[in-house]
């Protein structure tokens, strides 16, 4: 599983950093460099774009796992070049983002947009799998999330609009989701459960902004 992101354009990325004469460029080593948006080769590409912009590149690195504990360590151990910047640019997802921004008092900014959260099926191409909705239905659809890999999001289906072979009528190189679906609950002998209705999805289960915290109790029942 992994955080898919794209960049941003780069006039968006200018634009955030106009007051911002010196800049430190900080990459991941997980995801963002999976998506090639924030490995060393997409770093290395903006401290050039930036020097060619007229700003100062004062450093760069990329963290193993921009979003973890080591970031504090990282950051620390590039302290000169990042006390020589005025600004930290950080390429990795928004999680990313802010765990620098936690262990930093210099603006940080984001130079990437972070889509979803996703799987590779073949190299360098990714597909939605979860939008932590907060009431997963996978029990009833063969573990086939119909939110994410069914192009209108229907919890019931199959729509009427399914092309021959099973493909989806809005892009015809995708499989139906719902076909999917009635397929592998037949093959597990559980078609009633396309009968059960599903009620329209509640996107408030999740309140934002989100926040658990687990009783002890609760805890102690786990292990």
């Amino acid at each position: 599983m992994k955080t898919i992101t794209a960049q941003k354009s780069f006039e968006e990325i200018l634009e955030v950093l106009e007051r911002t004469e010196r800049v430190y460029i900080v990459g991941c080593g997980t995801c963002a460099t999976m998506c090639q948006t924030g490995g060393e080769a997409q770093v290395l590409q903006m401290k050039e774009r930036l020097e060619q912009a007229g700003k100062i590149v004062t450093g760069w690195m990329v963290i193993p796992t921009a979003c973890d504990d080591l970031t504090k360590e990282a950051l620390g151990e590039q302290a000169e070049g990042i006390n020589q910047a005025q600004g930290i640019l950080v390429m990795a997802c928004a999680f990313g983002v802010q765990t620098v921004v936690s262990w930093t008092d210099k603006p940080v900014c984001p130079a990437l947009n972070t889509l979803f959260i996703g799987k590779e099926d073949v190299p360098y191409q990714f597909s939605e799998v979860c939008i932590q909705c907060g009431e997963c239905i996978l029990g009833w659809t063969a573990g086939i999330c119909p939110v994410t890999s069914c192009t209108k999001g229907l919890l019931n289906g199959p729509c009427g609009g399914t092309k021959k072979g099973g493909k989806c009528e809005i892009d015809k190189e995708k499989d139906c989701a719902w076909v999917l679906i009635y397929q592998r609950l037949e093959s597990q002998d559980r078609l009633d459960l396309m009968r059960k209705y599903k009620r329209p999805k509640d996107y408030r289960v999740v309140k934002r902004p989100g926040r658990i915290k687990l009783s002890e109790d609760l805890l102690k029942r786990s292990f």
